[in-house]
């Protein structure tokens, strides 16, 4: 369930007479390359795709409309990516001296500044998964929340709330904060059932929390326990907007029958599976990657997410969907286009978001990436252009310049130049 947002303003201005999206003059961008191989023209307008074109075929209409033309010559055009495994209060806390803050100004600094990094790779739509309860009580949720109302327009960032116990006389605490978590915004139920004295019973409790108050379900797991497993998706097989697991590393871990039938299980009920190929989180002790292909050959939706950015689980990270799906593509079998799927159909489709094709009537959230072919933009993909509702949000230009390149002009070999994007 994607949070429910208010149309993003014209500016930064709250005036009640700032244009809405649908009030915006058009966006074309002009000479994109698709997936396909066309080279088309691309027009915007109330935040959604409005026509297709060969290119060229629709500048006279964007110039009558007073709207603005940005060109898109060598760049690839894409559905946006989004980011379904984020873990945005503990993001950019590696390099902090002595423990690290949980000041909830701090918290919202670093979540907001980890939501704007990974809007400029180009994933317009983030779930953060944040933990409840223990020292930090509700206020690292708050901060969170905070984060996502200042960002409102750029990216839409979506809320997990995570308490570490929920069985037992301990888990009592846990289970009240979860409701209090709900009740102040958080639109998806998580966790760590592996953490918990009683994995099953702490699933069976987020399941019937969720049910009730009828919202996503997003469970971190180690998955190395096929008749736990079992269990789970026995329970969630009927709950609806869905349940989500990762990162799943122990199901790679399992004998190549146990992990198959539970691929299966997962299939039938409908769950789905985030992994993490850039790193871990600190929701499980180990690390891993789920068995992508095994998982898909099932019928089990596969997303990729960032997992841990920069925090003491994993001291490094981009928080770059596409680095995702290239880790995917050259360690993990998944040919190009089934790779970025994770990081983009896949993963809006875990978030609850509509899809997106570069197809009149779809939304216009897309990143043009320099390239002509995915392959190649998986793989230097250093220039981006990120759009989110019809309007350009973020740019990143790169620039590489050798010294007496007499030799790549020779050849005609290709080089990137300053100004070439309007």
């Amino acid at each position: 369930m994607p949070d429910s947002q208010s149309p993003p303003p014209h500016s930064s201005s709250s005036s009640s007479s700032s244009p809405g999206p649908s009030e915006r003059a058009a966006l074309l961008l002009c000479g994109a390359r698709l997936i396909d191989g066309r080279t088309v023209d691309v027009r915007l307008g109330g935040g959604n795709i409005e026509a297709v074109g060969t290119a060229g075929s629709l500048a006279g209409g964007a110039s009558r409309a007073g709207g603005t033309r940005v060109d898109l010559s060598g760049y690839l055009l894409l559905p946006a990516p989004a980011d379904p495994h984020a873990h945005g209060d503990s993001a950019l806390s590696a390099d902090s001296d002595g423990p690290v803050s949980d000041d909830p100004q701090d918290v919202q600094r670093r979540a907001t500044e980890a939501a704007l990094l990974q809007l400029g790779h180009g994933a317009t739509a983030v779930r953060a998964h944040v933990r409840v309860g223990d020292v930090q009580g509700l206020g690292a949720l708050a901060a969170v929340l905070r984060a996502r109302r200042s960002l409102r327009g750029l990216t839409e960032l979506t809320a997990v709330a995570m308490p570490r116990l929920l069985t037992g006389v301990a888990g009592a605490d846990g289970l009240a904060i979860l409701r209090d978590a709900l009740k102040m915004g958080a639109s998806v139920v998580g966790g760590c059932p592996d953490l918990d004295p009683d994995p099953t019973g702490y699933a069976e409790t987020v399941l019937e929390l969720a049910a009730e108050h009828g919202c996503p379900v997003d469970l971190h797991t180690d998955a190395d326990d096929p008749a736990r497993l079992s269990r789970l998706a026995a329970m969630a097989g009927g709950l609806r907007p869905g349940v989500t697991l990762g990162p799943c590393g122990g199901l790679g871990r399992l004998p190549a029958d146990a992990a198959s039938r539970t691929a299966d299980q997962l299939a039938a009920a409908g769950v789905a599976v985030v992994c993490l190929p850039q790193g871990g989180c600190g929701g499980v002790d180990r690390r891993g990657t789920a068995p992508v292909r095994l998982l898909r050959a099932a019928g089990v939706r596969v997303a990729a997410g960032s997992g841990a950015l920069r925090d003491v689980s994993n001291p490094v990270g981009r928080g770059d969907p596409l680095e995702a799906a290239y880790l995917l593509a050259s360690r993990y079998g998944l040919g190009p286009e089934d790779a970025y799927d994770t990081v983009s159909s896949a993963a809006r489709a875990v978030l609850g978001l509509p899809e997106v094709r570069v197809e009149a009537g779809f939304p216009a959230d897309l990143l043009a990436v320099r390239g002509d072919r995915l392959a190649g933009a998986l793989s230097l993909a250093y220039s981006r252009i990120v759009v989110h509702r019809g309007r350009v949000v973020a740019r990143t230009s790169a620039v590489r310049e050798y010294c007496d390149s007499a030799a790549a002009a020779e050849l005609g070999l290709p080089r990137q130049g300053r100004g070439e994007v309007s």
